[in-house]
């Protein structure tokens, strides 16, 4: 029965009916809005408890009685791709929604890479100039970080893609969606939620995070802060953290610099080769306080002469001592240290410089160019690049929260989902495409877990199954190291890989599409290209289609040679770019863990692997690095194979 022909009926008999509500809808349903195809889907609202709404769409309508609340939802019916079409909601106002959609909906978050706008890239203009497609629509929700779940979003509504538009559009989401549509010629329709820099964990409700109890606690007391913002200022508020820093810093005594003192014992100090971020070096996901020395021996023709110190880029603070005394502090993780010494503390044999390194957030210590890290004594210059003595003086995590943490950064547990995917729940969707890794890198080890919580999370907020969720596996980036060894990058890549064993799911693998010096790495085209293909094989069904490069499956030893067996080879193995066919990016150890590079081939759809410097092999890795320099194994596709591992040796951010 048509229930909407039914209420003009009743009307026409002049017979009373109740007094219709003041009606308001979340911002994610508006003008343009694309609607899931071909499921029945969710629309919600608010108005006046106990009166009733009526939605009219097409020849059906539906009404609700909102609850105590004034929230009401209707299911509207499963509808095929197509409209444009009206839809109307009423209660004692009337909403029309016009130009409505029904399509795929993807939902597409993440930190920065997925954040990228097409015009950010510099290198679409062309792209941005023929995106006319209005089947290919995106709406963008506000960066908002809550402490509770919210029920709406700010946003600015839907938009089609034209070359007004499209430059503002999420680069991947965009090519990924451009992608979709040529293939299946249905309507793609793009919910951008992400924010740069942001940890996974902030993505997650707190229901998911009840086996994090570390992340919890920081969530909790942070959200007893901003109840009380007003009754304690910043101000103080951030007075206090300093001085509980301070307080429990190990390197000072009686509020001097004790950890300073040239004559300070340090048998019980660690060994860190530098310049690296600490995270790679031994302390992986600690933010704090972290002291260095080293020992110089000054020669006597330079006794009571002033020494430069250029120290490279400190994250975030340092306060750098000469033999006891201070002389350099600076707080901007961007800039080069450069100090002076004055001659009067120079002396004769052994000297000593110290730094004490406080890191807040994300990587720390000191990093960069090993040439910016010397010394010039008596017009010379000496590297201080190698190896320094370390301690861990303070640990963040045991410290209450940082308070400035609650007014302008995102990276708290469970406020990006209370403020950018509670609002947005149940909104019918296709799936989910996910970018985002960077900063859980030193927290990699963690990642094997804390990912698939969070897409299991999100399927159950949801509500609509085990939905395709499609991730990019990180780029390459950062310097390119002359040895094979540990890198949390590569953890992390090895963390999101794990991750395919989690029913529907998709990676792209995209290890040479990155820059050495760019983390937001320009080509964005391909990274939608595959986000595609594996969309068309896990959300679309198609088996035919290639939507993975080569990933490992197993290995077997032969004599001082490994031969290792691959899954997803699409029509074989090739060696990309390579007239000979060799293979690179290979490294080989014995049991003695020491990798070497190693030498590798092609052999009926597996790889040989051997290195004459290592006589009796166990383990392989390949492109087992932040920046593996020409990894070149990819299948009949085109498609690269997925960075791996055989062995299960204790890495960097495994504690």
């Amino acid at each position: 029965m048509k229930n909407w022909k039914l209420l003009g009926g009743l009307l026409s008999c002049g017979l009373a009916l109740p007094a219709l509500a003041d009606v308001k809808l979340p911002s994610i349903f508006g003008n343009g809005m694309v609607m899931q195809r071909d499921k029945p889907v969710a629309l919600w609202g608010w108005a006046d408890a106990g009166e009733i709404v009526t939605v009219v769409l097409a020849d059906d309508a539906y009404t609700a009685v909102p609850d105590a609340a004034g929230r009401w939802q209707v299911m509207l019916k499963a509808t095929p791709a197509g409209g444009p079409y009206t839809l109307t909601v009423a209660g004692k106002n009337r909403i029309q929604l016009t130009d409505v959609l029904f399509g795929d909906v993807w939902l597409c978050s993440g930190q920065s890479n997925m954040e990228w706008r097409i015009k950010s890239s510099g290198i679409y203009g062309n792209e941005a100039a023929n995106s006319t497609n209005p089947n290919i629509r995106l709406i963008e929700i506000a960066n908002t970080k809550k402490f509770s779940p919210q029920t709406d979003v700010v946003s600015t509504g839907w938009k089609a893609a034209s070359p007004t538009t499209a430059p503002d559009f999420s680069a991947v989401a965009y090519f990924f969606a451009k992608t979709l549509y040529e293939r299946y010629q249905v309507p793609i329709g793009l919910i951008s939620s992400e924010w740069g820099g942001t940890i996974a964990e902030a993505w997650a409700s707190r229901e998911s995070l009840q086996g994090y109890p570390r992340f919890l606690r920081v969530a909790d007391s942070l959200g007893v802060v901003e109840t009380e913002k007003s009754r304690v200022p910043m101000e103080q508020r951030m007075d206090d953290y300093r001085e509980a820093i301070r307080r429990n810093d190990q390197g000072y005594a009686n509020r001097g610099a004790y950890w300073s003192n040239p004559v300070l014992a340090t048998a019980d100090w660690k060994k860190m080769d530098l310049p690296v971020h600490w995270e790679e070096a031994g302390l992986p996901g600690v933010d704090g306080i972290v002291w260095f020395r080293k020992v110089i021996d000054v020669p006597k023709e330079a006794v009571g002469k002033d020494i430069r110190l250029t120290l490279g880029q400190i994250d975030d603070a340092d306060s750098t001592y000469f033999n006891g005394e201070r002389v350099g502090f600076t707080d901007n993780r961007n800039t080069v240290r450069q100090y002076t010494v004055p001659g009067r503390l120079v002396k004769a044999g052994r000297n000593v410089i110290a730094i004490r390194v406080l890191d807040t957030s994300g990587n720390g210590g000191i990093w960069g160019d090993a040439n910016d890290l010397v010394m010039e004594m008596n017009g010379q210059g000496i590297s201080l690049a190698g190896a320094w003595d370390y301690k861990l003086s303070v640990n963040l995590r045991d410290l209450p929260p940082n308070p400035a943490v609650q007014a302008n950064n995102p990276n708290v547990p469970t406020v990006l989902f209370n403020g950018m995917i509670a609002p947005l729940l149940p909104y019918g969707i296709k799936g989910a495409i996910w970018y985002q890794g960077e900063s859980n890198a030193s927290r990699a080890y963690e990642y094997q877990n804390l990912f698939p919580t969070l897409i299991a999370d999100w399927r159950k907020q949801f509500g609509q199954g085990d939905f395709p969720f499609l991730f990019v596996q990180l780029a390459n980036f950062m310097a390119v190291k002359p040895t094979p060894g540990e890198s949390a990058w590569a953890e992390l890549r090895e963390a999101q890989s794990m991750t395919l064993n989690v029913a529907n799911t998709g990676q792209a693998v995209i290890i040479e599409l990155g820059e050495t010096d760019n983390i937001h790495p320009k080509n964005k085209l391909d990274v939608g290209r595959r986000l595609a293909l594996a969309a068309q094989r896990v959300a679309y069904g198609d088996q035919t289609v290639v939507h993975s490069g080569p990933t490992y499956k197993a290995m077997v030893r032969e004599d001082d040679k490994i031969r290792l067996g691959f899954d997803q080879i699409a029509g074989g193995l090739t060696a990309k770019n390579s007239p000979d066919s060799t293979l690179k990016g290979f490294a080989i150890a014995g049991e003695d863990k020491k990798w070497v590079w190693a030498n590798a081939k092609i052999d009926r759809n597996t790889v040989v692997v051997w290195s004459d410097q290592v006589k009796n092999p166990v383990a392989v890795r390949y492109a087992w690095a932040d920046n593996p320099e020409g990894c070149n194994l990819y299948n009949a596709a085109d498609l690269p194979a997925s960075p791996f591992r055989t062995d299960t040796w204790k890495g960097l951010t495994q504690k």
